[in-house]
């Protein structure tokens, strides 16, 4: 599968706090939060679901992805959703490392898979 999703209990605002503190201790920083549902209402548009999109980057992890190649920077940073989905919230991502097979780099699959196992321990964790 392209992505990681899991599951909580927890409401919206709740499931960022805990996915931004969890990030914190792997030392990646939440750059956005977007909150899509507002944004579509605000330019007219009929969106009930809670939508959130979080951009999220830890520096050295992306200066050494882009030491060893600038075109793995098209999959930065990497997003996170948080969702309403009946009476769950969802967290998920698009796993890096389903991103970057594009790239046809060994060396960007392996900095992939860790980054990816890391944002999936934080995701675990906020649950």
């Amino acid at each position: 599968m392209f992505h990681y999703t899991v599951e909580t209990n927890k409401g919206i605002d709740d499931a960022v706090e805990a996915l931004e503190a969890s990030l914190k201790e792997e030392k990646f920083g939440v750059l956005w939060n977007f909150d899509l549902k507002d944004k579509l209402h605000e330019k007219g548009l009929a969106f009930e679901k809670e939508f959130k999109v979080l951009e999220v980057c830890n520096p050295k992890e992306a200066q050494r992805v882009l030491h060893e190649n600038v075109m793995a920077g098209y999959f930065l940073p990497c997003k996170m959703v948080i969702y309403e989905d009946g009476e769950k919230t969802k967290i998920g991502m698009p796993k890096p490392t389903s991103l970057t097979q594009m790239v046809e780099d060994a060396n960007i699959q392996e900095m992939a898979r860790d980054i990816e196992h890391r944002l999936m321990h934080c995701m675990d964790e906020s649950v």
